[in-house]
């Protein structure tokens, strides 16, 4: 089994709303809630934050203007061959993203109500709702 960690944000603007962004279908054709914040896999021998950074910078083009705090793990085993684990941040930013529209092909800034009423929303990303933890 092979070991990969990932990193994710929810990102505040200043209007306190959260940006969640829709996977493009053709490349995340089997993932549970298209729906998702921003974030992916890290590069070995970089520091998680670096890692953050980078991932809100290639999928978004917006900038993380304060530092992330880090509210959960979790634990992702898609199959038998991989083990993943996903931290996830909250953090602030301004602007508006430009997307890279072969990982994500829309964005929303939502409110905590209006994510937890979104349908079709990750699956991770709804147990960190459920368990209130941005609260």
């Amino acid at each position: 089994m092979t070991l990969q960690v990932g990193v994710k944000i929810f990102l505040k603007n200043t209007e306190g709303k959260y940006l969640l962004l829709k996977r493009n279908p053709a490349k995340y054709p089997t993932t549970k809630g298209v729906w998702d914040i921003v974030g992916g896999r890290i590069n070995l021998g970089s520091k998680l934050i670096d890692n953050l950074k980078r991932e809100v910078k290639e999928e978004t083009q917006l900038g993380i203007m304060t530092e992330p705090i880090l509210i959960h793990a979790q634990d992702i085993i898609p199959n038998d061959e991989i083990y993943v684990v996903r931290l996830t941040y909250v953090g602030e930013t301004t602007g508006e993203p430009k997307l890279d529209i072969e990982e994500n092909i829309e964005y929303r800034w939502l409110s905590l109500e209006e994510i937890r009423a979104l349908g079709d929303l990750d699956i991770y990303v709804a147990e960190i709702l459920e368990r209130n933890l941005l609260e």
